[in-house]
């Protein structure tokens, strides 16, 4: 035969049948990353590669390398990757490669794709 329980176990017992002796932290919520959207240069008969490598290079922070492989893209393909980025980031970029390229009398066009 076991002992009987002591009341207060008993007591202590129910309280965390019912979870109200636990301290329970709220659930975190699960956080996603921003959406993400590629900076798209899109070719033109007009623009000359060495301004497009420039533009990349400088607002795209591309290597040169990196940024020829991109416009040699632009050009045989029609549209090149310049970067992919959080909203803000890639209407950020777009913007001013876009007003650079006004400046510069280039028609330049850079958009934005949801990646």
């Amino acid at each position: 035969m076991s002992p009987p329980k002591n009341p207060q176990s008993q007591d202590h017992d129910h309280e965390e049948g019912r979870g109200s002796g636990l301290a329970v932290a709220p659930a975190k919520p699960k956080l996603q990353p921003p959406p993400q959207f590629r900076v798209v240069m899109m070719n033109d008969d007009f623009t000359p590669m060495e301004f497009v490598v420039q533009v990349l290079q400088q607002f795209f922070n591309h290597s040169r390398e990196k940024a020829v492989q991109i416009m040699l893209t632009v050009h045989q393909q029609g549209k090149g990757v310049a970067g992919i980025y959080p909203v803000e980031i890639a209407e950020t970029k777009a913007a001013q490669a876009n007003a650079y390229a006004r400046k510069n009398q280039h028609p330049l066009l850079t958009v934005l794709e949801k990646v």
